[in-house]
């Protein structure tokens, strides 16, 4: 594909609570094995996009030891690889990125040194699988500057968190919004764009120059009447995990058959860091219904329509029923967990009770594991 990529992956969202305070929003994990954007870096690969940069920035650590190898995506070639940038201290520069736009102007000598045409641009919490390829096809065939990639939903759903859009018969944007009081569309863009990469750094060298920091707000919506700007509708799934919510949401999605179908089963795959664990281990008296069990986790209890991650003890005579167990955790005996989200290396006591009454719970326990 005559394009590179980049994957905007250093933002926090306060919505996301407590699972936010050590892990951006692209390593949350999904489905068990997954991180949310292990499904941006498979559909660039799966694109045949070879060279790809991920814009890294919060919380950091934990998503640049997932990429600490490009081979899991294949990426690892001599031409093209995976990039990883972080805010860097220079001569011109000491900020922080101060918006999506700001991030891709200090690294712009990515852009500058790259000889492909255009430049697919991701966040990087989507969760989908989409062949970039057909959105630079139609970016083409409709001679448009810049196309964004949107999807409509479900009128019930809580949407003014979303940049909201209208197209004209022609599929010509004519209005965006980004994050509206009150929606008046209910089609919203899904953080994916293609544009041309001489006049992407056009615009955000302009950008720059007018102290202007945000793709969105100051390219987007400001370029819509001047630019020829198009939007590209999907019916694949798509979800954002941007809130607890949603987070939660999507992980059940993964308990539907026709989503793991969708997503396990059918070509492309969706790959990720594999990590060398043995198969989980159910013991006697086990009862597990409707749930996904990852590898290394130990299971002695009651798991009904529940995701467990990663190395997860779950002790005797335990009932853990519609929640997200997130990686290493112990869980001890006699414990009753429901409506929860328990955070990545928590020990859970013994004869513990966690339920969410309004909404979901997020459980966050630093007892010691083990007592002397």
């Amino acid at each position: 594909m005559k394009a590179i990529g980049i994957i905007l992956a250093g933002g926090n969202s306060h919505r996301m609570r407590e699972l936010s305070q050590k892990r951006a929003i692209a390593a949350m994990p999904i489905a068990g094995s997954y991180r949310s954007i292990d499904f941006s870096l498979s559909n660039m690969t799966n694109s045949h996009i070879q060279k790809v940069a991920v814009f890294t920035q919060y919380n950091a650590r934990s998503l640049n030891e997932h990429l600490s190898s490009s081979k899991w995506w294949d990426f690892g070639r001599k031409q093209g690889g995976l990039y990883v940038f972080t805010p860097t201290v220079t001569l011109k520069n000491s900020s922080w990125y101060r918006g999506t736009a700001d991030a891709i102007y200090q690294n712009i000598s990515f852009l500058r040194s790259s000889h492909e045409p255009y430049v697919v641009i991701a966040s990087g919490d989507g969760i989908y699988k989409m062949d970039y390829n057909k959105v630079l096809e139609y970016h083409v065939q409709k001679k448009a500057d810049i196309t964004v990639v949107c999807k409509e939903m479900p009128s019930q759903m809580d949407i003014e968190r979303f940049g909201t859009l209208k197209m004209n018969e022609d599929c010509r944007i004519e209005e965006f919004e980004e994050k509206p009081v009150v929606a008046r569309s209910n089609t919203v863009s899904c953080g994916i764009y293609v544009i041309r990469r001489r006049q992407l750094i056009d615009l955000i060298e302009k950008c720059a120059q007018e102290g202007r920091f945000d793709f969105v707000s100051d390219i987007l919506i400001r370029y819509r009447s001047l630019k020829r700007i198009y939007g590209y509708k999907i019916k694949e799934y798509w979800s954002n995990i941007a809130t607890v919510e949603d987070y939660f949401r999507t992980n059940k999605d993964f308990l539907k058959p026709e989503i793991r179908d969708y997503f396990f089963y059918q070509y492309p795959d969706v790959y990720s860091k594999v990590d060398d664990l043995p198969p989980a281990k159910y013991n006697v008296g086990v009862s597990v219904k409707n749930s996904l069990i990852s590898s290394g986790c130990i299971i002695n209890g009651t798991v009904e329509d529940s995701i467990v991650f990663k190395k997860v003890f779950i002790g005797n005579n335990c009932y853990i029923k519609n929640s997200i167990i997130l990686n290493d955790v112990y869980i001890g005996d006699n414990t009753h967990i429901e409506n929860c989200i328990v955070e990545s290396r928590d020990t859970i006591r013994a004869n513990s009770y966690h339920r969410g009454e309004d909404g979901v719970k997020i459980v966050l326990e630093k007892n010691e594991r083990y007592i002397v």
